[in-house]
């Protein structure tokens, strides 16, 4: 029970949590979504102090008055939109180098930031207001059309005005003309309706890999032998996925992070890639992969190998998980021995790889 009666609440098995943003933090806890590091999420927790009181505060008291819900005073609206430029200044300022707001991905600081200018962008701010800011303009309008955005807000469209103050006044009531009486009749019985075809439920459509040609890989199988393969792994488990692999029908993928240099603490580099990997969920019926945490010592290397169903990553796995991007994709060359044996070694977990100890082995299975 929230004991403060206030909303939005989000009960769970150690209590209540309510206001928006503290819900956020707690179900963003241990994620990608407060960064990789110490500083990153000192950034992250700065903006989201940011954009409550330079946006929030100021869009909340500019529409609340002219939806009715407030008294409508203009010296207050006044102060209202001129504390919104002033943040859409900085924010433009920031940004203008800078393509999130920390890091090189999305954190929950852009998240928050965005749903909080969302309601400008719908119902104060038209084209001619924001166009003075192209950069935050640019960002917002890049954050809503990311798919796991547009998934819940749906369309945003830009208003073309501010929306008009609200009137109480009700309009007068016309007479209305006096109903004529009209005689019933009484109406034959109707016949039956009767089932067509049309009124069938439809069959779900079929997701675009299971209409590719059928494969002589089964990914379960394969995932079978990989967990149950204790000993002479190379020579049961290594033989057995060649053995299986369908080159007509898989492709296999070396990915490497892009910005290592980052990964100066160990627990946070293993969440980030547990994380990933959570996320890689929505493939699980047609991928498997293997990511490798390497090094005694900061910056730690992420690496990793995927197996997709047909020939190119997936699209929906590269538009609805955003991690993808945080990665650079290598196809990998079968006619190259030294690429094969790379393949071999990271299903193996193989130590040393490259050289160096492995921190971490995780795979997506």
């Amino acid at each position: 029970m929230n004991p403060i009666g206030k909303v939005p609440v989000l009960e769970t098995p150690d209590g209540p949590i309510f206001e928006s943003n503290a819900i956020a933090g707690y179900v963003a806890q241990g994620s990608f979504l407060f960064g990789s590091s110490p500083i990153e999420y000192g950034q992250i927790e700065q903006w989201i102090d940011f954009t409550a009181f330079e946006f929030d505060l100021y869009i909340r008291g500019w529409y609340i008055a002219r939806l009715g819900y407030g008294n409508y005073i203009k010296p207050v609206e006044e102060n209202c939109i001129s504390g919104l430029k002033r943040g859409l200044d900085a924010l433009n300022k920031y940004l203008a180098s800078h393509t999130f707001l920390v890091g090189h991905g999305v954190t929950l600081a852009d998240i928050i930031t965005t749903c909080n200018l969302l309601m400008a962008f719908k119902l104060l701010t038209p084209k001619s207001f924001t166009s003075e800011y192209p950069h935050a303009e640019r960002y917002f309008w890049t954050m809503i059309n990311q798919p796991n955005f547009s998934k819940i807000v749906g369309e945003v469209k830009q208003t073309e005005a501010v929306i008009s103050l609200y009137s109480a006044k009700k309009p007068e009531a016309k007479p209305k003309p006096e109903a004529k009486k009209e005689v019933k009749k009484e109406e034959a019985p109707k016949p039956a309706i009767q089932a067509t075809e049309e009124d069938a439920p439809k069959p779900k459509p079929k997701h675009p890999l299971d209409l590719l040609p059928p494969s002589k890989m089964v990914l379960d199988d394969w995932r079978r032998l990989y967990s149950n393969t204790k000993t002479n792994f190379r020579e049961v488990a290594i033989k057995g996925f060649w053995d299986m692999f369908d080159l007509e029908g898989y492709s296999l993928w070396f990915c490497n992070y892009k910005y290592n240099d980052e990964n100066t603490v160990s627990f946070v580099t293993m969440n980030k890639v547990g994380g990933f990997l959570q996320r890689m969920d929505l493939a699980r019926k047609y991928a498997f992969g293997k990511m490798l945490i390497i090094g005694n010592e900061p910056p730690y290397k992420v690496k990793g190998l995927w197996l997709f169903r047909g020939p190119e990553i997936p699209k929906f796995v590269m538009d609805e998980c955003y991690d993808m991007e945080l990665y650079e994709w290598t196809k990998v060359d079968l006619s190259d021995e030294a690429q094969k044996e790379r393949v071999n070694q990271m299903i193996e977990d193989q130590e040393p790889f490259e050289g160096e100890a492995l921190l971490d082995a995780k795979c997506f299975k």
